[in-house]
Formats: structure tokens, sequence, C-alpha cells
């Protein structure tokens, strides 16, 4: 019978996507009608290049969509790396404090790249990528850039070159759809319009670079910056800007919102917050079981109280970028922890523009088929949506490579190896986790099994025992999530359980 009424939910998400779709298809097209054609943005891929093949609103010349916000979309600026050595750049800057380092003959030519000081359009986020997702950048990458409307330059940032484990898993379609680049991770730098680039390899590179292109490149090949602009802040929220936007949705848009139709109205930016009890009796409803006042206290679920969640509406996701169908895995047997590793040099009021650059970032810059998180979470607690598919069912996600199958990933944003996370971002994984594991029955301080689909701690196959409520590192040899934040996953899981009632 449970079976039966999951097919039953099933088909009536399907049939809710399905006509939310169709409802909005027709203002949608009308507005694209009515749009003049939107110019190229530079780094747009063209065929056969990562991204080519991606839908119509990113490709040149076509023409934007209404999303019913004011917001512009956002843009990224990709541009090559070249040879530091190299002086006869025509951007290179001599009175640059760094051209002592970007004419270092001592390395060979390849061994050190980068992009001489230069202006650019406004950007807020910046990352590295390269053309073979399976290289990896055996070196240090560093930037600096220029605050926006000023002359005031960042002394170096380092940026995390270890973001391979960040990613769908080996065979699946999503590694192996042609468009997926290697990439760095992306760093939070706000609103900036200059920037400066140098990528160093080590010195040994030449015997680590293990799975370089080809035998003796001290780099990756194919090195670009890229530039992500989230574009504007979404319009502020209140009672009517949370009232259901039919009339403006995208089909995209409309799919997005229709999958948590059982928790919030058609296009709201926000899922409301329930108390324990009205998420037991909700979960016993969806099971098929009397209501909460009914029911006996043993026969209660061990679920936390849904927390309040950002739905992808409410952080400004543009639902053109990403591919469109939802893809799921059978079930949700435990949390994978993570951090963006993007720096801490954010006001939670920008949360949602951090998000938006990293949405882009997975999706232009990385190839992947949306953001790769199931969920984020701010330092100040705060909860988002992250890949689209529905808060409540078992999304498929890119977050932890070998072990995205029947698992979630929950990144919280910023950088914890050396900086204490926020408490209140580790309740609120706790928060988030004692509802989202109580869903699939599962107990945030036990144990469980996966299957890992290959990495470089297990090999594809081996059945590993992990905890419910685990770390990056747990699944990979990894720094991820910081050894600050890691640490705190005991309290993370004790707290979790106390949530469900256990």
């Amino acid at each position: 019978m449970s079976r039966i009424r999951g097919m039953r939910g099933q088909l009536a998400s399907s049939i809710a996507v399905t006509c939310a779709a169709a409802l909005a298809l027709p203002l949608a097209l009308s507005s694209d009608a009515m749009a003049a054609a939107a110019p190229r943005t530079a780094g747009q891929p063209t065929a056969g290049q990562p991204g080519a093949g991606q839908p119509a609103a990113e490709r040149p010349g076509a023409a934007p969509v209404a999303t019913g916000r004011a917001a512009v979309p956002g843009s990224t600026q990709s541009l090559p790396l070249t040879p530091l050595a190299d002086a006869s750049s025509p951007a290179s800057s001599p009175s640059s404090p760094s051209s002592s380092a970007t004419t270092d003959r001592t390395l060979p030519p390849a061994a050190a790249q980068g992009l001489a000081r230069r202006d650019v359009r406004h950007f807020s986020l910046v990352g590295v990528v390269w053309d073979n997702p399976d290289a990896e950048l055996h070196g240090r990458v560093q930037v600096r850039t220029r605050a926006t409307g000023t002359t005031r330059w960042s002394g170096w940032l380092d940026v995390d070159t270890h973001n391979q484990e960040h990613a769908a898993d080996p065979g699946t379609e999503e590694r192996t759809s042609g468009r997926v680049r290697g990439s760095t991770a992306p760093l939070w730098v706000g609103a900036s319009d200059g920037v400066e680039v140098r990528v160093e390899a080590e010195a040994d590179g030449r015997e680590g670079a293990g799975r370089a292109d080809r035998a003796g490149d001290p780099l990756p090949r194919g090195l670009h910056v890229e530039l992500v602009d989230p574009g504007a802040e979404p319009p502020p929220q209140g009672p009517e800007a949370d009232a259901p936007r039919v009339n403006v949705l995208t089909a995209e848009a409309a799919a997005s919102s229709a999958v948590n139709a059982d928790l919030a109205p058609l296009g709201a930016t926000e899922i409301p917050a329930l108390s324990k009890k009205e998420t037991e009796a909700d979960l016993l409803a969806a099971r098929g079981g009397a209501g909460a006042d009914a029911v006996d206290q043993r026969a209660k679920p061990y679920i936390g109280a849904r927390p309040s969640i950002v739905t992808r509406n409410g952080w400004g996701a543009d639902e053109q970028l990403r591919e469109r169908n939802f893809s799921y895995t059978k079930t949700v047997k435990a949390a994978f922890v993570h951090h963006t590793a993007s720096g801490n040099n954010y006001a939670c009021a920008q949360a949602s523009s951090v998000i938006r650059s990293i949405y882009r970032y997975h999706v232009k810059s990385s190839g992947w088929r949306d953001i790769g998180y199931n969920f984020l979470v701010d330092k100040c607690g705060n909860i988002y949506e992250g890949r689209a598919g529905g808060v409540a069912k078992a999304v498929m996600g890119a977050h932890t490579l070998g072990f995205n199958s029947n698992s979630m990933g929950i990144a919280v944003l910023g950088s914890f190896g050396g900086a204490a996370p926020p408490a209140a971002a580790v309740t609120g994984i706790a928060r988030l986790t004692a509802w989202k594991l109580g869903l699939f029955g599962a107990n945030p301080k036990g144990k469980t099994y996966l299957v890992s689909g290959g990495g470089n701690l297990y090999r594809k196959g081996t059945n590993v025992r992990l905890n419910v409520i685990s770390g990056h590192r747990d699944g990979f040899a990894t720094e991820c999530p910081g050894g600050r934040l890691y640490a705190k996953l005991g309290t993370a899981r004790t707290t979790s359980a106390r949530y469900q009632g256990r």
C-alpha cells in the first residue's frame, strides 16, 4: 500500500507540474515575443563548447523571458588566462605591484598563467575553470579585485582549487553530458569592476598532475577566469510579494514551484515553518494515517518541525539556466554537510546574491545541470532551497562525488577551515536535517550504508558505513566542510535528534 501511495503522490506532483507549466507557457511566450533580442554575453558557449545546447535564454541573440521580477538575470564574463611570462600582453600593467611575479622567467612558460590587472564589467564572484573535468589543478590560484567605483584594490586572495569532489557521480548522465569542465571553488568578492589573476603550478606539478590533460602539462589546458554578476536583488518581500504570482511565472519557474505545491502556494518566495505537531500531522496524513489528535504518542513519527525555507523564487533563481527536467534518487538515507569555500565576506542580506552567483557558476561555468547542493544555509541560519525538484523529495544532487545517490547535500555559505561556523548556521543544519531526514525515517545520530559510485576513498560498488549526518570528507578525501565546521557535526547530530523527539 505504501508503494501505491508513493506512486499516487508522484502522479499528483507530475500533474501539478504539467498544469503549472501549461498555465505559465502562454505568458512566457507572449513576453518572449515582445522582448528585444538580448546581446551576447561574454563567455557564453558556442557550438561544441561547454554550455552549448543550454536553454535559449542563454544563447547569443536569444530574447529574454519575463520572470516576474525587476531584477536583471545576471551575466558571466569568461576571460582566457595566458602565460604570465609573456610580458607582451596588451593588458600588461608595468605599474602593477605584481609585475615581478608576472614576469618570473624562472618558471616554465605554462607553469604560471594569469590575467594582468584590467577593467571589466561588474561582477561579485570569481572562479577559474578548465577544459577537462578529470584534470586536477595542482597549484595555487590567487585573485585581486577592485571594489566597484573606487581605486581600491584588494590584496591577493586564495581561491580553493580542490573542487572536483563537488560533482555528479562518475558515469551519470550529468557527468557525461560533454558540458562539464574542471573548476575551482567560487570566491565571493563583492561588487567589483577590476580583476587580476595568477595561477602557479606546484614545483612538482609535472609529477603530481596525475590526471592532467597530457603528460608534462603542469597546469590543465584551457584555463579561464569566470567573473559572475548575480544580477540585482529581488524586490523586497512582503504580504503582496509572497502572494501567488501565477501570471508572471515562466513555464520553468512554474514547474520549479509546483513541485512544492503541497507546502506553499505556486510562486511563493518562502515555504512557511510549521510547529512540530503540524509537521507530524502532515507526515501522518501523507502516509495515510489519522490526524495528530487521534494518534497515540507511540505512533507519532520522529520528525522535527518543518523550518522556514526560502524557495528558488525567493532567492531569485533564473530558471532558464538549469536543465528543464528534474532528477531524483530513491530515498534520503544521509545528509552530507559542506562549506561553499566562497569566503565569509558577505552579509546575510546578500545571501541570495551569493547563491545566485554559485548557481550560475555551477551551471554556466562548470557545466552542471543545476546548482549542486540540495540546500544552503547562511551564517544567520536561514535555509534556502537548492537544486530544483522539491524540498520534500529525494532530489539527486551533485555535491559529494560518489555518494549523490540516496543522500542530500547541505552547504553552509562560507569557508570554515580556519574560521568557526556561527552557532546559528549549525542550528540551521540541525533544524533542516531533523525535518528532512524525518520524512524518510532516518535517525540523525544513527549510522547508515551507502554504495559508492566511485571516488578517491572508496572504489565503485563499495558498501560504506557512514554517519547519517556526515561531512563531505567522510565520503571523499577533501578538506570540505572545513575542520572547524566538521568539528561541529556532533553538535548538529545531537540537536537534530532532539528536535525529532529522540
